[in-house]
């Protein structure tokens, strides 16, 4: 093991290189004072940041992106806990059916998941007019990460603490409100986390179920590099990878990152 340790460290080395030259490339280019996207950049600029703040298109979207991750998030846990809370606690036939059912959306490509909602609601709602089949779209792709990690939380809580509590007269709703809702509250929140990440960063799916009219960031984007070069699309890749590390950091900040292991 002592041996083979150098040429780990090279390989896990070389997977965060691969992983965050990228991120780093657009980082610098957006702060190039240059008219075009390039690299290196030839000097230091905020121009193409003022740029994106003041594009009304660019704040709608990325409004959008906030308010669906932000609603994303919130259902999916109320989804998911309960879920999860069913399948640990009280499930005692067709477990792996069940788990199967709540991952199917994560083994299944986006673009499939996406098509099938788009043809669902051309069918029977006449479109996607609204924000409810994006939000929905979004709550299906990101339900089993919630689901998962609640249940990594449930697993890793006794249940010999609900036990105690029902000994002592709660009833099951005042033992769940008072002893299982805090001591899995993490998998909760991080989940919920999680959850906002992949729908504010989707693609697959907003771009089939957005509504008419309207875009997410990333939709917008894409969009917007079609017709246009300049740096203000490094610009807005830069916001919002900083609000998925901002993200990334609160998680680390209030429970850690080992609280998001499944």
């Amino acid at each position: 093991m002592r041996r083979s340790s150098p040429v780990l460290l090279v390989a896990v080395g070389a997977v965060y290189i691969f992983l965050l030259v990228p991120t780093v490339i657009v980082l610098l280019s957006s702060i190039n004072p240059a008219a075009y996207l390039s690299f290196p950049p030839h000097g230091i600029s905020l121009r193409w940041y003022q740029a994106f703040f003041v594009s009304t298109t660019f704040m709608d979207a990325l409004l959008l992106s906030l308010a669906v991750g932000a609603l994303t998030a919130v259902v999916a846990a109320a989804i998911a806990t309960p879920a999860a809370l069913f399948y640990v606690r009280h499930l005692n036939f067709a477990r792996e059916q069940f788990r199967l059912a709540m991952l199917a959306p994560m083994l299944l490509p986006e673009v499939l998941t996406a098509i099938a909602l788009l043809l669902f609601f051309n069918h029977y709602f006449g479109g996607t007019r609204d924000l409810l089949p994006l939000l929905i779209g979004h709550v299906v792709v990101t339900l089993p990460m919630v689901f998962l990690s609640v249940t990594s939380a449930l697993y890793n809580m006794p249940p010999a603490v609900e036990e105690a509590a029902r000994t002592l007269g709660a009833n099951p709703f005042r033992t769940f409100i008072l002893v299982t809702l805090p001591l899995i509250k993490s998998g909760i929140v991080t989940g919920a986390m999680l959850a906002f990440i992949l729908s504010f960063d989707n693609v697959n799916i907003s771009l089939l179920l957005k509504p008419v009219g309207s875009s997410t960031l990333p939709i917008q984007l894409y969009d917007y590099l079609r017709y246009d070069l300049n740096p203000t699309a490094a610009a807005a890749s830069a916001v919002s990878i900083a609000i998925t590390f901002a993200v990334v950091f609160l998680i680390d900040r209030l429970y850690g990152l080992r609280a998001v292991r499944f």
